[in-house]
């Protein structure tokens, strides 16, 4: 694997006494450029420009001016990726074969100071120093996700945004249930089942219950359920209703919040159902899916989620350039014979690293190779991982795991998951 270094160095090397560097600072409605060569001389005029077809044609035009009065052969176009509104601005050039590069945003707030030793703000100030980054190398090139990989990728963030709203209406019915019926989960320990949805559909209200007794809440329930409930639990449903504390009044508003709530849920979930079949489609069309879904205790939601933050999987050269993509690199804090805590960096994309955390918890209790690592990693002789450390760490495993499984097309076998000594040790264990 390159070492971060020379990477650096063939960055710096790209840099050419032929190259137009450009700084934009991205917003909303309008864009701030600024452009330097390669020792950070600044050349020409800044460009405002606005955010639309105009506005970037504005822009290509300026470049493609100060790179033929200045005799340069190739444009280096650099932004700083906050938000989302870089996206069809970053395409546009794409297509015009200019050069988009990304520099950190933690690296831009901290060398703003060195432009003019102040710690004034503003839309050029920024797009000069981010030009001032690219020189020095301090760049990355994105890997924006194409063809099948961006429709994961959308579709992925769609299912979280619905998952989201779903959750949020299971917790006003939960709000609506503890106003107006708090002892309706002694009778129902899920309110989504089929005869909870017939309750609070047709009679929600414990005096409507009350009103209707215990053999006609049966009737209704058997049109659609057939087992599961009966006679007892009817009446179990009357007892509580006629004893419950719940609010009487506003009960028409009440019913209609309900009716809301309820065609939310249903909504929702057909939508999270809608999502996933076109989900499962396109993961049968990647290659190297099948291979990776026999990880045992990985789903399809997970993998694909993973394959929606990292793209294709063979334009990594090593899957520690995905470690290092989700934050899980670790960083040092040391100072002449201080030597601080060793951390994960953190620096890169919290959905992809909260993904494998939530992924491997249940991985350590049901996945035999990763329960044994993790039980090793916390009971080591010297300098035992705690738990979370030992999960973090289990994380870049995974990583590692589905990008061999996925780009070498193998099946998941256990002992090259635990490697020979660790396999032998789970041998005489057993």
């Amino acid at each position: 694997m390159i070492s971060k270094k020379t990477k650096k160095n063939q960055r710096i090397q790209q840099i050419t006494e032929q190259t137009l560097i450009v700084g934009a600072d991205i917003a909303k409605k309008t864009h701030f450029a600024r452009a330097v060569d390669f020792r950070g001389i600044e050349l020409g005029t800044r460009c405002i420009f606005e955010n639309d077809h105009q506005g970037l044609l504005k822009l290509v035009l300026w470049m493609k001016e100060l790179q033929k009065v200045h005799q340069k052969l190739d444009i280096v176009f650099g932004i700083e990726p906050t938000g989302h509104y870089w996206f069809p601005l970053a395409e546009f050039l794409r297509k015009r074969d200019i050069k988009v590069v990304l520099v950190n945003p933690h690296h831009v707030n901290k060398s703003k100071e060195l432009e003019d030793n102040s710690q004034t703000k503003n839309d050029l100030k920024d797009a000069k120093v981010i030009a001032n980054l690219i020189e020095n190398g301090d760049y990355t090139e994105p890997k924006l996700p194409k063809d099948i990989f961006a429709d994961l990728r959308v579709l992925m963030n769609l299912r979280e945004k619905v998952a989201n709203s779903l959750n949020q209406v299971k917790i006003r019915v939960q709000n609506w249930l503890d106003r107006f019926f708090p002892e309706y989960l002694k009778v129902f320990k899920k309110w989504d089942g089929k005869a909870s949805f017939i309750t609070l559909r047709e009679f929600p209200l414990p005096q409507e219950i009350v009103s209707l007794g215990a053999e006609e809440v049966l009737k209704r329930w058997k049109t659609e359920v057939k087992r599961a409930v009966g006679m007892k639990r009817a009446r179990k449903l009357v007892d509580y209703a006629s004893a419950s504390i719940g609010l009487t009044d506003g009960c028409i508003g009440a019913k209609m919040e309900l009716t809301i709530l309820l065609d939310q849920y249903e909504l929702f979930e057909e939508q999270l159902e809608t999502i996933m079949k076109e989900v499962q489609g396109l993961l049968n069309r990647i290659p190297g899916t099948k291979e990776m879904m026999t990880i045992p205790s990985v789903g399809e939601v997970t993998l694909a989620g993973f394959l929606a933050e990292v793209g294709n999987l063979h334009d990594y050269h090593h899957p520690q350039q995905i470690i290092r993509l989700a934050g899980l690199n670790l960083k040092e804090n040391s100072s002449g014979k201080h030597k601080g805590q060793t951390t994960i960096s953190k620096r890169g994309r919290s959905r992809l690293r909260a993904l494998l955390f939530r992924c491997v918890l249940p991985m350590v209790s049901k996945n035999e190779e990763f329960k044994y690592l993790h039980l090793y990693n916390t009971k080591l002789k010297e300098k035992p991982l705690k738990k979370k450390q030992s999960i973090i760490a289990l994380c870049g495993k995974l990583i590692r795991l589905f990008y061999y499984l996925g780009t070498r097309r193998q099946s998941y076998q256990a002992k090259d998951v635990l490697g020979p000594m660790h396999s032998n040790q789970l041998q005489m264990a057993a």
